[in-house]
């Protein structure tokens, strides 16, 4: 795994604070885990820092630190650690994540890769002159079925082409990222087949029928003793006697 380290302290910004909305959903979501266990919310806090700022600076990494009682360097960490997080600024419209994984490239994602490149920057974390967009390469996203694909955000856009990437590309640019519908851009639903189904498409004209299992027999119920008669007493069985 590549070094992650933190953007440098010129482009760090002096502060952080959670949105009046964004601070009411982290107290929620820290309340939903029991007492002695609110640092199990680190994941979910530092993403909303991440969907609130772009990406995830070091004042954020602070603030998140100190709402969970954790050590600064328990939160740096976790941050690092995962790819997932930004830790220097993206671009303020897309950051784009090409899936490069065996599926994908046998698919054209090394076409996509070279859009960005063209489109954005020739190198990953880059972002575009405007400043609107960026890009990165990334291992699978898990849509392997409709292959290839990226992910902006928290949305993914699959079954691209060069030609249909390059629309959502201008689109994002534009800041109408928003007109472009997620999921697979061709006729098909989710990983379903393309064009719709192609077997199975008849009404079964079988008729089931069910036989109903007779239920089993219930337990013999043992005959109370008549009143006033205590049952009979088993005497204990006698110890055989050793030789004399």
């Amino acid at each position: 795994m590549s070094v992650r380290r933190l953007a440098d302290e010129a482009v760090q910004p002096a502060s952080f604070a959670f949105s009046e909305e964004n601070l009411k959903w982290a107290e929620r979501k820290i309340a939903e885990y029991p007492a002695g266990r609110q640092q199990s919310a680190v994941i979910p806090l530092l993403m909303r820092a991440q969907d609130q700022q772009g990406w995830v600076s070091r004042p954020a990494i602070e603030k998140v630190a100190e709402m969970l009682g954790m050590a600064y360097i328990r939160v740096l960490e976790v941050a690092t650690f995962y790819t997932q997080f930004q830790l220097k600024p993206v671009g303020t419209n897309a950051h784009i994540q090409v899936c490069g994984t065996t599926p994908c490239m046998l698919r054209g994602a090394e076409a996509l890769r070279k859009v960005c490149q063209h489109r954005i920057h020739p190198d990953p974390f880059h972002t575009n002159p405007e400043g609107t967009l960026s890009w990165e390469e990334v291992e699978c996203l898990g849509a392997c079925v409709n292959a290839p694909m990226v992910m902006i955000g928290q949305d993914t856009y699959e079954d691209l082409t060069v030609e249909r990437f390059e629309e959502i590309v201008d689109a994002f640019a534009a800041g109408k990222g928003k007109s472009i519908t997620p999921g697979p851009q061709v006729e098909r639903q989710f990983s379903a087949a393309h064009g719709g189904a192609t077997v199975l498409r008849e009404v079964p004209s079988a008729k089931r029928t069910r036989v109903e299992f007779p239920p089993p027999p219930a337990p013999a119920v043992k005959a109370a003793a008549p009143a006033g008669i205590k049952p009979a007493r088993k005497s204990p069985a006698k110890k055989p006697q050793g030789d004399a």
